[in-house]
């Protein structure tokens, strides 16, 4: 739940680029959120074997969905707010939707990724050389620049996990983050925001060759640091309602992009450049807000039926045949 309210805050912060701060919100967000959520759908994925129940399971929550839903947001920033996005579709991914072709690409190589922890080193390098890829198919780039994360999450066992919960862990996490902070400040001076998407090519980049290498191994060092470290403060326990949320993820990285553009249609922006701080302050606590909101019970049930479509009839078609007890 925690990482998938900073999704929504990031892309928020697309509405008020022209405020001061935002840029180092920005940065200081995407330099490790990306990577924690890489490496969680990684840890989470451990299981998945190229059986008929996974692979149709694969096909209901992430093809079907993606299908779905990269035409819909499309049209609807292209019809209703009037950007002007391009095709194709599908073969594109369209901004937020790179997630779901991308998850659905590593869960396919998953058997073979989690075989040996060889795998590890090899998708670092394959990650590396992923910045030669200058494509925007099938977002290949992300596909391969995030890839260390998701083999990590596949190999990191719950014991290795449990040391997260130590005191020197936790206590080195907050200079971690304050450290991350800092850096953020300074990002085009050291690196560039561009390499934090991971789907930008080295030849788009304004850094010398001799060093595009290195800065991109410290850009990842940097993302694991960060994830590791927020991840050792957010608590084990169950926190009831706000744990039970975060098993709404789907519904909330689908629908809260529509709710995002129609804030742009509306002129959040006009207003946030008028009143800079207070405009990123009101638009960083919208958008904690939505993600509550879309992760409610309420909300979560009348929209997950969207979000995988087949599974929900199915589901409905098994309650409506299954015999009632006398």
């Amino acid at each position: 739940m925690v990482l998938v309210t900073l999704v929504v805050v990031g892309h928020a912060i697309g509405l008020v680029e022209a405020t001061q701060g935002s840029h180092w919100v920005y940065d200081f967000i995407y330099m490790w959120h990306i990577p924690a959520f890489v490496f969680v759908s990684g840890y989470l994925s451990k299981s998945f074997e190229w059986d008929r129940r996974r692979m149709k399971s694969l096909v209901y929550t992430l093809a079907i969905p993606y299908l779905l839903f990269e035409p819909a947001l499309f049209y609807y920033r292209k019809l209703v707010v009037g950007e002007g996005v391009e095709y194709p579709l599908w073969i594109e991914p369209h901004w937020t939707m790179w997630y779901l072709i991308v998850l659905l690409m590593w869960r396919l190589v998953t058997p073979i990724l989690k075989r040996h922890w060889l795998f590890l080193p090899l998708s670092v390098v394959v990650s590396l050389a992923g910045g030669l890829w200058d494509t925007e198919a099938l977002m290949i780039p992300r596909f391969l620049g995030l890839l260390p994360f998701f083999v990590l999450g596949l190999h990191l066992k719950p014991r290795h996990l449990k040391h997260l919960d130590d005191v020197w862990v936790r206590l080195a996490a907050v200079p971690t983050l304050v450290g991350i902070g800092v850096m953020a400040l300074y990002t085009d001076a050291w690196a560039e925001t561009a390499l934090l998407w991971y789907d930008t090519g080295y030849n788009s980049l304004p850094i010398d060759n001799e060093i595009i290498w290195q800065t991109r191994l410290t850009v990842m060092m940097v993302g694991l640091l960060g994830a590791f470290a927020a991840m050792s403060l957010v608590p084990r326990r169950s926190l009831g309602w706000f744990t039970t949320m975060g098993t709404a993820t789907m519904v909330v990285y689908l629908f809260h992009g529509f709710v995002i553009k129609t804030a742009m249609l509306l002129g959040w922006p006009d207003f946030t450049a008028a009143h800079p701080t207070l405009g990123l302050v009101l638009t960083v606590l919208g958008a904690i807000g939505l993600a509550m909101l879309l992760a409610s019970p309420p909300v979560r049930r009348a929209l997950e039926p969207l979000t995988n479509p087949l599974g929900w009839i199915e589901k409905r078609r098994k309650a409506s045949t299954a015999p009632t007890s006398a």
